[in-house]
């Protein structure tokens, strides 16, 4: 005999409560539809489980006598589904991460369907922030930040070592074309002086500008550029994609490589360096990327 195992739950919850309607109500379903699957089950077995005394129903000996092998059953079920779901859960690990959220923005979520396609079993959980979140006594593990790779209590691996360059709209990259640089000068610049003089002294061109915003978001800076609202010096890493779909060109091949203090980094406890979701973080930002098209306006 072959028993229709979604009627067991409908049996034993009548069975509790001698009521079909208060069977219904826990099960949210019709009291027809749980009478229906009471008849059903009494038919698949060929014996009845209830009398039926005017217009109610109570438990029959049959019925009390698969009851008392029912629910053990039932119960060891539910409690095999709960473990199953336990197991899937403890099996997906999480990894918080706090990050700067130009890198956010500008390089990590782009690349996120791409992560969960490689580590279905790594939860990344985000925290945007300027500052490095204290990774002691908190729910972050690690923390991708610009610095010297010197912070106390913390081990870091290098990331990243993106070279500043120049960007502009295209509508930027053909108002300059051709020009002599000094002609960039009466352009809106974007981002931080001493970097911009650093940059025009690396092209023989000494001055002092000022630029007309500073910021300490750099994908607030990208977007003000793509806008055309000025040209901007940044991280060519944070302006890779942009200028792959051509929302932003490279407006010269002159670049200024960073400082040591200024490099990218994965901080984290020493107690997590050989804990496999950083490993594999870390393994997969360092990964090189496809090289991006130089568009030249100089």
């Amino acid at each position: 005999m072959r028993l229709s195992l979604h009627f067991l739950p409908a049996f034993c919850a009548v069975a509790r409560s001698n009521n079909l309607r208060e069977a219904a109500e826990q099960l949210h379903l019709t009291h027809s539809a749980v009478s229906q699957q009471i008849r059903q089950l009494e038919d698949e077995l060929g014996l009845p489980l209830f009398d039926r005394p005017g217009r109610g129903i109570r438990l029959n000996a049959n019925g009390q006598c698969f009851l008392s092998a029912v629910e053990p059953a039932l119960r060891s079920i539910e409690r095999a589904a709960q473990e199953a779901r336990d197991h899937l859960a403890s099996s997906e690990q999480r990894l918080s991460v706090s990050v700067l959220p130009s890198f956010a923005q500008r390089w990590l979520l782009p690349r996120m369907a791409l992560w969960r396609t490689e580590h279905p079993d790594i939860h990344l959980h985000l925290h945007t922030s300027q500052q490095l979140m204290d990774l002691h006594g908190t729910e972050f593990h690690a923390g991708v930040r610009q610095g010297d790779g010197q912070w106390k209590g913390l081990m870091a691996k290098r990331l990243f070592d993106s070279p500043w360059v120049v960007l502009g709209s295209p509508a930027a990259a053909q108002r300059l074309r051709d020009q002599p640089l000094k002609r960039w000068l009466d352009e809106p610049l974007l981002g931080n002086a001493q970097r911009w003089n650093e940059w025009f002294a690396s092209q023989h061109l000494a001055t002092k500008v000022r630029p007309v915003a500073s910021f300490v978001d750099a994908g607030l800076m990208l977007q003000a550029a793509e806008q055309d609202i000025g040209i901007a010096l940044s991280r060519e890493l944070l302006a890779a994609d942009a200028i792959a779909r051509g929302s932003l060109v490279r407006l010269s091949t002159m670049q200024l490589q960073v400082d040591d203090a200024q490099a990218y980094w994965l901080a984290y406890r020493p107690e997590l360096a050989d804990w496999p979701p950083i490993a594999a973080f870390y393994e997969w930002l360092i990964r090189p990327q496809t090289a991006r098209p130089v568009l030249s306006a100089s």
